[in-house]
Parts: C-alpha cells; structure tokens; sequence
C-alpha cells in the first residue's frame, strides 16, 4: 500500500519522497524565476512534476514555504562551492583572484539564482528573514576572506582598511550585474557582458579592479 508521502509512479513503482521533493524544487526554481513569486503557480509546478497540488503543500506547507525552500536551496548550492574553496597554499593576491573567480564562475552557472534573489529583493527579503536556515547560513567565504585580508595587510601587500562584507559586495556586485542586466545592457550599449569569446576578459577585469582596490597607494586628505 502507498503511504501518502510515497505516491506511486506510473507502472505501481514507488516515488522515492526525498527525490519527489527534490524534482519539485527544481521546477519550482524554474517557474518562480521565470514567472516572479507573484506570478508562479503552484499548479504549474504540479503539472510538470506530475504530482499533485496537494502533494506539494504535504511537502512544503504552500506556495510561501515552497518559495522560501527554493531560496534555501539556492544559497546552499552557492555555500557549498565557498566551502570547497582552497585558497590556504596561495599568497594573498592569488587568493583573493580564486575567491572572485568562484563567485564569477557561480553567477554565470546559475542565472535563475540571480533572478530569485532579484525577486526576493522586491519583497524585501521577507522570505530569508523568516528562514531559520537562511538566517544562520552566512557566508564560508566570509570567514576564509577575512584571513586572507588580514594576511595581505600583515604582508603589506594590501593598503586598503576593508572588511570582508564589503569585499564580498564589491565581488557580488560585478557578477550580479553582468547575469542580471545583460539584456539592458546589451540593449543600450550593444555589447553582451555574458558572450562566450568575452568571458576569460571579464573574468581577469574582475580580479584586476579587486586587486587594484585593495593594493592602491593613498593618500589621506
């Protein structure tokens, strides 16, 4: 007998729950960055996972709670990657051209990522604010940013005072804007910041405007 978390798939095999949960929050993700959080519906979801409505609220309690899953999933995917980061064998400067390149090369991997933030941004994060999860996630890269400042101003090779949250801003918001605003920009300027034979040029501006930020000669006023 299929108990009411295991519905049967066609031909009497059994849908494994977590895999069921798993198919549901990936066409989620598509169809709420696709269609905004106002605009998605839960029937939608339903009819491509070939599930049911009701299965889905079983799973994830409604359209809000569903949403915020798919967010929580979202920067876990991008957390993994900071964990996995191996900078601790390079001198400073080459670490902190990894680190940017991590969150480069994430960006560009994920666009639906960059739109469900943009989306959780016009409803002023409600949804992260409510997440037990998100609101403990934090950044692994923060901490690992954090000694690598601290090892280039010990070093003397880094000049500015900044803290690894701005830097963190200062690299997100290179790699946000060029997913995000590629169609604008492109419009407006003619020129695609996401074409293929331009990639390695914005990857390397990237770093090099970190880099000169954090080892520019200053002057105090």
């Amino acid at each position: 007998m299929t108990s009411v978390d295991e519905p049967a798939r066609p031909g009497g095999r059994i849908r494994d729950a977590a895999r069921t949960k798993a198919e549901i929050l990936d066409v989620a993700t598509q169809e709420f960055a696709r269609a905004g959080y106002d605009g998605a519906r839960v029937d939608e979801i339903a009819a491509r996972t070939r599930t049911t409505k009701r299965m889905i609220y079983y799973y994830f309690g409604g359209k809000e709670q569903l949403f915020t899953a798919v967010l929580e999933r979202a920067y876990g995917v991008i957390r993994q990657a900071e964990q996995q980061l191996d900078v601790e064998h390079l001198d400073p400067v080459a670490a902190i051209r990894r680190l940017a390149e991590v969150t480069f090369d994430h960006h560009e991997q994920h666009p639906d990522f960059i739109r469900l933030v943009s989306i959780e941004n016009i409803h002023g994060a409600e949804h992260i604010a409510a997440s037990a999860e998100l609101g403990t996630i934090g950044s692994p890269a923060l901490e690992v940013t954090g000694r690598i400042l601290e090892a280039g101003r010990t070093s003397g090779l880094f000049t500015a005072d900044v803290d690894a949250v701005d830097l963190h801003a200062l690299i997100s918001s290179f790699c946000f804007f060029r997913v995000a605003n590629r169609h604008t920009f492109g419009a407006l300027f003619g020129r695609d910041l996401v074409a293929a034979d331009q990639r390695e040029h914005y990857r390397r501006m990237l770093g090099d405007m970190v880099i000169a930020y954090l080892t520019a000669d200053r002057t105090e006023d």
